[in-house]
């Protein structure tokens, strides 16, 4: 992927050898404007030590102190004021309100003192030039301060700006942090929503199986001739452990069941959907302008409650997230029925499919999520991706009655 010159520059900029490098040609810079306009002692050495300290500036940001100071005394001892010192100046300023060593306040107000120290400086540089310099008390001795004035002005801008970018970088990490929180929170909530459902669902299933075998139990005891006593108090626990287990169901049923308001009476009391129902969810797919087709192969079998409605679901799923990331898209959904007790799901379509720049990539939905779920509740495994014919497919392996498990689920779209 290519990047931006603007991303390029940030980079380049927080590369370790930007500091050593843009201090060096600083430095160089000063020693070629000393040789071509040579200065004073105090002018060489301050614009030298002010741009030479550039280079520890991100190791050690306080150093930065030194290099304005450095700077400030370097054009007190000239009235001309040497490139090489405003750019280390400013490029000290900036990194001190970048940095924060000190307040902003603190720093503009130690830039301001050193500014009218230098100006103070100047006036009697020039009092000593015979140039014509009114007195501090005469009319028009203000005008005389106006480099001091300046030299703050261009403090407080630097100091500022180096203020206002760490602001914004602290917001940006912050903001992204909050950001990766609230999706991680998002993504938990989200599979904790779909095993409680799980849950909710199982509990349906297996309190009915239940509650036949306490029902058959105890209509065993009085339907059946010739019982024994042993025979009869067996049957008697049976029902009684039966019973244990439904209370014991019921009350994990309150744990899970969500508030009233989203969840009616009728969901939870309504048959539960299984792979006898696909071809009313196919059809409900095309109702609302999909494209949908049904595929069954191998020989028809009841599966267990469990199976029937894992695949149902993920059948759901899948076709949601069709009409979702790939509406008007041709969508089939193929059912095997292995010979080897594997029941095989696909649901494909010939949208746009999983690469970098579909409209899904990179999502942070939960859809995938609770697939997921489904498919590792029952021992078996759910991919999801780009179809080997473009679009995008999802492919589960859900291995029913023989105890085993298939490999870990991997999937891209959510």
């Amino acid at each position: 992927m290519r990047t931006s010159p603007q991303q390029r520059l940030r980079e380049w900029i927080a590369a370790p050898a930007y500091p050593w490098i843009t201090g060096g040609a600083v430095t160089a810079g000063a020693v070629v404007e000393l040789i071509a306009i040579p200065g004073g002692v105090t002018t060489t050495v301050g614009a030298l030590v002010s741009a030479a300290s550039l280079m520890w500036r991100r190791s050690f940001p306080p150093v930065a102190m030194l290099t304005v100071a450095a700077g400030l005394i370097g054009f007190a001892g000239d009235v001309n004021l040497y490139v090489s010192i405003m750019v280390s100046g400013l490029t000290g300023c900036y990194s001190l309100g970048r940095n924060r060593v000190l307040h902003p306040a603190l720093t503009v107000a130690g830039g301001a003192l050193g500014a009218l120290c230098v100006n103070l400086v100047h006036i009697n540089t020039w009092s000593r030039m015979d140039l014509p310099v009114p007195a501090l008390w005469e009319k028009g001795s203000l005008s005389l301060f106006a480099e001091s004035f300046l030299l703050t002005v261009v403090v407080f801008g630097a100091v500022m700006m180096g203020d206002a970018v760490r602001s914004r970088e602290e917001t940006r990490i912050e903001r992204g942090l909050a950001q990766a929180k609230l999706i991680a929170m998002e993504r938990q909530q989200a599979a904790e929503a779909e095993r409680a459902a799980i849950a909710r669902e199982l509990h349906d299933i297996v309190s009915h199986s239940v509650s036949m075998i306490a029902v058959q139990a105890e209509s065993a005891t009085y339907t059946t001739p010739g019982l024994t006593p042993a025979a009869r108090d067996g049957f008697q626990q049976i029902a009684g452990t039966a019973r244990s287990s439904m209370a014991e169901l019921r009350r994990l049923l309150g744990v899970l069941r969500t508030p009233p308001g989203d969840t009616g009476p009728a969901t939870l009391t309504a048959p539960q959907p299984t792979l006898g129902h696909l071809a009313e969810l196919v059809e409900q797919h095309r109702a609302v302008g999909g494209t949908a087709e049904l595929r069954i192969t191998g020989e028809r079998v009841p599966l267990p409650a469990a199976w029937e409605l894992s695949a149902y679901r993920i059948a759901q799923e899948a076709l949601t997230n069709a009409r979702k990331h790939a509406p008007g898209a041709r969508t089939v959904v193929e059912v095997d029925y292995g010979a080897d007790r594997l029941l095989t799901l696909r649901v494909r379509d010939d949208g746009p499919g999983a690469g970098p720049g579909s409209q899904f990539a990179g999502g942070t939905g939960h859809g995938l999520t609770g697939m997921r779920e489904r498919a590792a509740l029952v021992g078996g495994r759910l991919s999801a991706g780009a179809g080997p014919d473009g679009g995008f497919l999802v492919e589960a392996e859900l291995p029913w009655g023989s105890g085993r498990t298939v490999g870990d689920e991997r999937g891209s779209r959510t």
